[in-house]
């Protein structure tokens, strides 16, 4: 690889070349030519951008032209006020008095508005007036006509005077953008020296005292005023006022003629941290994921149309310190935020799909109705971070994220509970739990593509209570606990949706709760009843036991899922829920809004991304799949496929299907199995549901594959024709 660090490439082209990964560290690339290079991953850290030595002379001529034109402009218009005011005070009292009065108030609204409003609003207002006072000039009579007259000269001097404080401001700014902030004098000096020319100018052939009085009366005045309006508005524009946009445009445009161009450049994940970036023009370049960090002079670059010439934008990716700072709103899609502190950070609605916060501190950051699609959180800290509504996608990256609790709503003053994870406020996530409680959710996430339903409302309503144990699980302990806390809260309507864990290691249960249930209470109540009831002998617990089936056979049942489902070295259950048929939203590029969900909405939950989630081999859930369609009825119409067909052709396709991993079709093959059940008892409503609910999976799996794929292709057509065959609507 090519390597150019501490290298003098001033003047040097690379345009239209592949630069990719090429290190360009501690070079001198002023006046270098990357227009349309391809810098992907190119190290340009402590890098010095600038001008070609010639380009800078002939800019620091072009600047002195400038600045005395701008004095010479406003002293000549000025001397030209005074001596037309002079004039009005020899033909009448009357004409003088009305033409100094709008004179004078026509300067001092030019002030006012461009300071607060802009030049631009100033010269809108001028405007409006010369075309009002050239109306009157057409309509007025005699006398008056004359006045008009005075007043329409007088506006096109006042706008002459506003061109001199445009210039002005431009010399100023091209003067803190190219050179430095201390030159300024310089400027202004510059600016005396054209002035005093223009005086001696707009004097010459007078020969009466007073009007050569009045003349240098009134250059005074107005070389005054545009030497502070020109410093005013160039100094403003250098520091981001957006009223003064148009001038720090044009300033550092006229600045970047001969600088280093990275016009149209390919950016992406280069590095210019620490560099010194004067004079560089970024127009049209690719800067995803560029690195900025401890750049010099960034402000002072052509940054035209890119994300860096918002200031507040431009600050953070300097610094990358946003702490306490509100981002709600904003567009940071694509920015490298690595190592950033957005600590206690609002980024309500903030855009950053794509964006890189690898290892940022998101402590207490309000990250509700965020877009994270495919951003890269890995490493970062979400310790307290309010979460609500956000939308993250399959390939949101949360590798390594530490987490000791979020909270999953905004505090309200009708729900002060922010709906904190892990539900009770006692205790914090454990090493892994994080992960273990996103991974359902994004493993829902590629499994509904094919759906697109808002769950915003719905989640309102729908909350989780999440049960970790860390040392295994007694299934007949934790089975009565359950049943104890469901009967002493019946408002909380708790009822067991997912189960997921590893054998004999970490197991959590989850549960859903309806209303304005304190969880932290349930969850630490749940836990005292369950270690009060492990404690208790084998007989006890039985007794206990025995005592509650007879109110509720349901409680064996659940002591049975708990003990099949423990006794896999990795499982997954779930249980069907209709809730309104409700499942994760799937948008356009696999972008996918959470939408407030507090865990596994749908019922569906999992081991996480790299685990097998159900602990069987692909093989056994094979025999075992072939065995459930055999006992289907053969088909009594002739011309008609029976189920049985159809569920072996799908388990095939399945089995055969290329795109798929062995987790998938394990997954997949599941719920040819959860059909093929209900096939058989199609009178069993339970059954209906989880058929209902195989019948989305399998689409979203299917969705996943590429076009081409036979499962896709067959598949699809398939199953139509077994859902009408199951009744499902």
């Amino acid at each position: 690889m090519v390597n150019y660090s501490n290298q003098k490439l001033q003047g040097y082209s690379f345009k239209n070349q592949n630069l990719s990964k090429v290190d360009f560290r501690d070079s001198n690339i002023g006046g270098t030519d990357f227009s349309n290079a391809y810098l992907v991953g190119a190290n340009l850290s402590r890098t010095k951008t600038g001008l070609k030595p010639a380009w800078k002379l002939c800019l620091i001529i072009g600047l002195v032209l400038l600045t005395l034109v701008t004095g010479f402009i406003a002293a000549y218009s000025g001397s030209g006020i005074g001596t037309v005011l002079y004039r009005g005070w020899v033909e009448s009292l009357f004409t003088f008095a009305i033409t100094c009065l709008f004179t004078s108030g026509l300067l001092v609204c030019f002030t006012v508005i461009t300071i607060k409003q802009g030049l631009g609003s100033a010269i809108s207002a001028l405007a409006i007036v010369m075309v009002i006072a050239l109306t009157l000039l057409a309509a007025l009579p005699g006398s008056l006509k004359t006045i008009a007259r005075y007043i329409v000269f007088m506006g096109i001097i006042v706008g002459a005077n506003i061109s001199s404080v445009v210039t002005g401001a431009i010399a100023n700014a091209f003067t803190q953008t190219m050179l430095d902030k201390q030159f300024w004098l310089i400027v202004q000096l510059l600016i005396l020296l054209g002035a005093i020319a223009g005086s001696i100018a707009g004097i010459i052939g007078e020969t009466k005292p007073e009007a050569i009085l009045a003349g240098n009366f009134s250059t005074v005045i107005i070389t005054l005023i545009v030497i502070s309006l020109s410093w005013y508005a160039g100094n403003e524009s250098v520091k981001g006022n957006p009223k003064y946009a148009l001038i720090h445009r044009i300033a550092v445009a006229a600045s970047n003629w001969g600088s280093t161009s990275f016009r149209g450049a390919n950016l992406t994940d280069a590095d210019f941290t620490g560099a010194n970036l004067k004079d560089a023009d970024f127009r049209g370049a690719n800067l995803t994921e560029t690195r900025w960090f401890g750049t010099k002079h960034l402000a002072q670059a052509c940054i035209s149309n890119t994300y860096l010439e918002d200031p507040m934008i431009r600050q953070l990716v300097v610094t990358l310190n946003g702490q306490d700072q509100n981002f709600d709103h904003m567009d940071l899609r694509g920015l490298n935020l690595q190592g950033a502190n957005l600590s206690d950070a609002s980024l309500i609605g903030t855009k950053l799909s794509e964006t890189n916060l690898q290892d940022v501190n998101l402590t207490r950051a309000k990250l509700m109705q965020a877009q994270l699609y495919g951003a890269n959180l890995s490493g970062a800290c979400l310790t307290g971070a309010v979460i609500q509504d956000w939308s993250i996608s399959i390939d949101t990256n949360f590798e390594g994220v530490t987490c000791d609790y979020v909270y999953m709503q905004l505090p309200t003053k009708t729900d002060p509970d922010p709906c904190r994870k892990p539900d009770n406020r006692n205790e914090i996530f454990q090493d892994g739990d994080f992960a273990d409680f996103i991974a359902p959710i994004i493993k829902t996430l590629s499994l509904y593509q094919a759906q697109n339903v808002d769950l915003r409302v719905v989640a309102k309503q729908f909350k989780t209570l999440d049960l970790f144990h860390y040392e295994g699980l007694d299934p007949t302990a934790a089975a009565i606990a359950l049943k104890q806390l469901t009967e002493k809260h019946p408002e909380a309507e708790l009822e067991l949706i997912a189960l997921e864990g590893r054998g004999n290691e970490k197991i959590r249960l989850q549960a859903k709760v309806t209303g304005d249930t304190n969880r932290s209470e349930l969850n630490a109540e749940y836990f005292a009843k369950y270690q009060q009831i492990k404690s208790l002998p084998y007989s006890d617990m039985q007794s206990l036991l025995t005592g509650i089936e007879e109110k509720d056979e349901r409680i064996r049942g659940l002591e049975k899922l708990l003990e099949n489902a423990i006794s896999q070295p990795k499982f997954y259950v779930e249980t069907y829920q209709n809730q309104g048929e409700f499942i994760m939203t799937q948008q356009n590029k696999g972008n996918v809004n959470i939408s407030g969900v507090q865990g596994n909405v749908s019922g569906v939950a999992a081991a996480g991304e790299n685990q097998t989630m159900t602990g069987v081999a692909l093989g056994a859930i094979s025999g075992n799949v072939t065995n459930t369609i055999s006992q289907l009825p053969d088909t009594t119409d002739p011309n008609e496929p029976s189920l049985k067909e159809l569920l072996t052709q799908l388990q095939a396709l399945i089995e055969s299907e290329s795109e798929l991993n062995e987790e998938d079709k394990v997954e997949a093959l599941e719920q040819v199995k959860v059909l093929a059940e209900s096939g058989q008892k199609p009178e069993d409503s339970t059954l209906q549901k989880l058929a209902k609910t195989a019948v989305k999976i399998l689409k979203g799996t299917i969705a996943s594959l590429p076009d081409v794929t036979k499962l896709v292709e067959t598949g699809a057509k398939l199953l139509p024709y077994i859902t009408k065959l199951l009744g499902l609507p």
